[in-house]
């Protein structure tokens, strides 16, 4: 390790006096003009990563829904996964470390990790569209190469692009060609595969409007569109063209605003009378799932498929999965690394967030079990089994990917017959409002059971459960806000103007128990 050439080039991407960032679920995200140092140091992390693992490791410069003038920056693990979480302990050390310290920091973790220095290092770079990306990830290059590591730069790309290039490249193209055209090819193939089989029900020519939040989406789609066959027309908006990244467009505005964005996948339309009608990661899980499970009883698999959710899933999800479908449903704190981890229990694993970020994990012995009775099994079994294989290779297996799931999700309905309206019947949401409370401090909020208990501070819990008892179908939870100093309040009940009800006073027992600040909660919204 070159510690002077390190040094040097390190000057040349001071950290700011002062500034301490968390590596969270994913990675730093804060306003760009803060991130220079970072990136230089994560390029610096990554060459060490893939020192430990021998293996080509990821740096994506991203913030994906924050607003334009916020960046970002993750690593990926060699199976496309999220960075070990010793190493994210790494990442905030090394990112926070003062300039006179990072010679010794850089020492400490090669020591703690037993990194061989003399190990050849790889590691792939993408970025998404927000102006500042480019240079930021010019930063990681200067710390990939500092330390003597070898690069690709894929320049644009999506997140889940990028952990299909990290995959494939540690598969020995097992898993796909690691390349742009590559990634195309694998999903266009199991879709025009598996919609072949679609009987011309339902909505017969499908055609889709995509909501790209004026982001790397947009780019990626158009690439693709040539690849589908005539049975899928993609129109796609907020594309880039004119707009800000992320501004009143976007899953998670729809999410939240329950608007359709102004003119990550959620799905939704306008009925006759102009409602709009959002179909959320709920229930893009229970189609996924009930779907997988029938296909594993056409074929006589008895394989275990679990679905896991957050506290955030509405009720009616949970009892349709596990009245109706028989599915066995989970609950996890809320972080995609929390419900991924849950998830790979399971010989199959379906998990979605409500803002639709999610995704199906198959182990590698349910694939080979799968590929085999695609191969064995007599007409109508292999017909079933072969359409299992195609969603597996559809799926995006090294990450939640909101174009795969698009491709899955319009596989299904063209497959089932089935119109977006009679998707969105299979159950019926129990009406739920979001709130946020400000707060001195949000770590006096402590929970437990997967975030739907409050520990934290004394009698908020009891006081909570009394005012649930006042409502139909209802219930409740608080937690705090990763990010900022802010309590995140849910309520749901049989009508809305109770779930707004329980949502107000949920929120004054909060700030009167847990330090707000600013003005009290009002009721109305």
């Amino acid at each position: 390790m070159d510690l002077g050439a390190i040094t040097k080039y390190s000057a040349l991407h001071a950290k700011p006096n002062g500034l301490i960032l968390q590596y969270g679920t994913a990675g730093f995200r804060t306003k760009a003009e803060h991130l220079d140092h970072v990136m230089f140091r994560m390029g610096l992390l990554a060459v060490l990563r893939s020192k430990q693992t021998k293996s080509t490791i990821g740096v994506m410069v991203t913030a994906s829904h924050n607003p334009e003038e916020d960046n970002g920056v993750k690593l990926v693990d060699p199976l496309g996964e999220m960075l070990a979480p010793s190493w994210e302990e790494h990442a905030t050390c090394l990112a926070n470390a003062e300039e006179q310290d990072m010679q010794r920091v850089l020492i400490d973790i090669s020591e703690k990790e037993a990194v061989n220095l003399q190990q050849d290092a790889f590691v792939v770079i993408g970025r998404d569209t927000r102006p500042s990306s480019e240079k930021l990830s010019q930063s990681v290059i200067d710390g990939v190469t500092v330390l003597g590591g070898q690069f690709h730069d894929y320049g644009l790309l999506t997140t889940p692009q990028l952990h299909y290039m990290v995959y494939c490249r540690n598969t020995g193209g097992r898993y796909g060609k690691a390349t742009i055209e590559g990634y195309y090819q694998k999903l266009s193939k199991a879709f025009v595969e598996l919609t072949k089989q679609a009987s011309c029900s339902g909505d017969e020519y499908r055609s889709l409007k995509v909501d790209c939040a004026n982001g790397i989406g947009a780019l990626k789609l158009r690439e693709m569109e040539h690849y589908f066959s005539q049975g899928l027309s993609v129109q796609l908006f907020n594309d880039g063209s004119k707009g800000k990244l992320n501004h009143l467009c976007g899953a998670d505005f729809v999410k939240s605003h329950q608007k359709p964005p102004q003119d990550r996948i959620v799905y939704y339309y306008h009925d006759a009378d102009g409602h709009f009608h959002l179909i959320d990661g709920d229930k893009i899980a229970t189609l996924i799932s009930s779907f997988l499970k029938e296909l594993l009883v056409e074929i006589g698999e008895s394989l275990n498929i679990g679905v896991v959710q957050t506290a955030y899933a509405n009720g009616s999800s949970t009892r349709y999965l596990e009245e109706v479908m028989k599915v066995p449903v989970y609950c996890t704190k809320t972080g995609v690394k929390h419900l991924h981890h849950k998830a790979q229990e399971f010989d199959i694993g379906v998990y979605f967030e409500a803002n639709g970020h999610g995704t199906a994990l198959f182990s590698t012995a349910v694939e080979m079990k799968i590929k085999q009775s695609a191969e064995q099994l007599e007409d109508k079994k292999r017909k079933a089994a072969k359409m299992l294989e195609n969603i597996i290779d559809l799926f995006n297996q090294a990450a939640g990917d909101a174009i795969s799931d698009m491709l899955v999700i319009e596989a299904i309905l063209a497959l089932k017959g089935l119109t977006v309206q009679q998707w969105d019947a299979l159950y019926t949401d129990l009406p739920n409002r979001q709130l946020k409370v400000q707060v001195a401090d949000r770590r006096v909020i402590s929970t437990t059971d997967a975030e739907r208990q409050a520990v934290t501070p004394p009698g908020l819990q009891e006081a909570i459960n009394d005012l649930v008892k006042k409502y139909k179908l209802s219930r409740a939870f608080v937690r705090p806000s990763g990010t900022e100093d802010v309590v995140r309040v849910y309520a749901e009940a049989d009508s809305q103007e109770s779930a707004d009800h329980l949502a107000h006073e949920v929120s004054l027992a909060v700030f009167q128990l847990a330090g707000g600040i600013g003005e009290r909660p009002q009721p109305g919204f």
